[in-house]
């Protein structure tokens, strides 16, 4: 699965450097063999980000840095190049991430299913778990959040400073924390979401996929 991000990963026609970050040396050696770059950080952090703080350290020379999950094999290099070039383009924001159109109603109820309210200036207002924007009186448009961001590097640095978010504590959603803080998370809107696998239902869903684009054998 690693394999297979990261050589998706590999065709943006942004990104500088390409490194996977990783407390376990299986994935680290996995990554050597088939030619990728690792870093070993520590098995202390509490979260993703932190491990992307500890490597965002080891790379001065980069402003932005890209934060993609290890469990997303069908990501489309569209979508790393729209979320990089989205932060590039507006510096007074501390992140972009991303977003799609959610159109399955049940998905909208699913609180596995993180939604985004965005703004005119397409900007994110909010994060969460629950149903948002309500479709009290009228229906609006609804969007599912993508687990991908891009980061001002000195934001990423700092960000460990903020005091923890009630909302963040909350929700379980660590962006939140910035928005609440009252820095600004841009959102990249993508045409479709890419193939990712948190069950072995979605990992069946993969192998489908990529045997219909000929990328591994039946």
């Amino acid at each position: 699965m690693i394999e297979w991000t990261y050589r998706n990963a590999s065709r943006s026609s942004v990104l500088s450097e390409l490194v996977v970050a990783t407390d376990d040396v299986r994935i680290h050696e996995v990554v050597q063999k088939f030619g990728g770059r690792s870093v070993m950080t520590s098995s202390d952090h509490p979260s993703g980000t932190d491990r992307i703080i500890e490597v965002a350290n080891q790379f001065s020379e980069y402003s932005i840095i890209v934060n993609i999950q290890g469990d997303e094999p069908g990501i489309e290099p569209e979508l790393i190049d729209g979320v990089a070039s989205l932060k590039a383009s507006h510096p007074e924001w501390a992140m972009s991430t991303a977003a799609v159109p959610l159109l399955d109603f049940s998905h909208a109820i699913d609180f596995n299913r993180v939604k985004v309210i965005i703004d005119r200036n397409g900007k994110a207002i909010y994060f969460s778990r629950s149903l948002i924007p309500s479709q009290f009186k009228t229906t609006v448009p609804l969007y599912r959040h993508l687990g991908i961001y891009g980061y001002d590097r000195d934001f990423l640095l700092q960000y460990n400073s903020l005091p923890k978010s009630n909302l963040e504590e909350s929700e379980s959603l660590e962006q939140l924390r910035a928005i609440e803080a009252g820095y600004g998370i841009g959102i990249y809107l993508s045409k479709e979401a890419g193939l990712s696998v948190d069950t072995p239902a979605d990992l069946e869903i993969v192998i489908e996929d990529f045997k219909k684009r000929k990328w591994i054998s039946e």
